[in-house]
């Protein structure tokens, strides 16, 4: 497994990394982790690799998109000092296109989400061991669906600055994907996009296997 004894890991994003964690437990404290993929990691790497002594840390907060990433970076992640980040968002940029028309929410486009994110790299990595970019998901076996295919465009965009800057790059959306080979979107979201637990196991798991983590 690729992280070291004594490791600080932050893991970053919206609704699904945030799951109901606990705002004011302090990091690795009780209630801190949330119930999603998050809790589902650090019980891998903390119960079945105690000798690491590896501290996880829940950074996600609920309805953000890349540009809320970017206006609390310094305080939520830098501020951490981590050795490692992951990254999950691109959930909310594209769901407000669909769900956001009536607000008339200020929209983040393909191109704005490319640029933040690459500042959000540029800004970390010369301070970190390593970055871990996982890709936005819908739960939905029809590719032609509309909002679908956006997520499918965020998500190569975050595919593509993950092999510009030779990080790890984590696939949900293929492995969701092989399990609607075989079973409804109904038995992991009612929404295609907040999981349930058996969902959360499928990132957490597509997590863990990018990192080398021995099951």
């Amino acid at each position: 497994m690729i992280l070291e004894k004594g490791t600080r890991l932050v893991m970053i994003g919206d609704s699904i990394t945030d799951c109901g964690r606990e705002r004011e437990a302090i990091p690795a404290g009780w209630g801190s982790y949330g119930d999603g993929y998050v809790n589902l990691v650090n019980a891998c790497l903390g119960g079945l690799t105690p000798e690491k002594q590896i501290m996880v840390i829940n950074r996600g907060n609920s309805g953000n998109r890349i540009t809320d990433l970017k206006a609390r970076w310094e305080a939520d992640v830098m501020e951490m000092k981590p050795d490692w980040v992951s990254i999950m968002v691109g959930i909310n940029d594209v769901w407000r296109h669909f769900d956001g028309v009536v607000r008339q929410d200020v929209q983040v486009d393909i191109g704005t989400f490319e640029q933040i994110y690459e500042e959000l790299i540029q800004q970390t990595l010369p301070k970190v061991k390593g970055m871990i970019i996982m890709s936005p998901f819908m739960i939905e076996a029809n590719k032609d669906d509309p909002m679908c295919k956006m997520m499918n465009e965020y998500a190569q965009a975050a595919k593509k600055m993950a092999a510009k800057y030779n990080l790890i790059f984590v696939d949900v959306q293929a492995r969701f994907n092989t399990f609607l080979e075989h079973l409804s979107s109904f038995e992991l979201a009612a929404d295609r996009v907040h999981p349930n637990t058996k969902g959360h196991m499928i990132i957490a798991k597509a997590f863990l296997d990018s990192i080398g983590f021995e099951w």
